[in-house]
């Protein structure tokens, strides 16, 4: 993985955890395949949090 790239996903990692649960590559079904963030918010997130990108993660997301 390049540095860059394992760094995009510590960012966001870090941004996202307190809104949800964050999973770092994770692999998904159908061929074998692996997506970079998988984000799953809690039942009450906090909607103010992070601006824009806290509302795009109000529902369960692939990045």
């Amino acid at each position: 993985m390049k540095p860059h790239d394992q760094f995009a996903k510590n960012y966001l990692e870090q941004l996202l955890s307190p809104l949800g649960t964050v999973e770092i590559s994770k692999e998904v079904s159908d061929e074998t395949r692996q997506i970079d963030l998988f984000f799953s918010p809690n039942p009450e997130p906090n909607r103010n949090y992070l601006g824009l990108l806290g509302r795009i993660v109000l529902n369960t997301v692939l990045i």
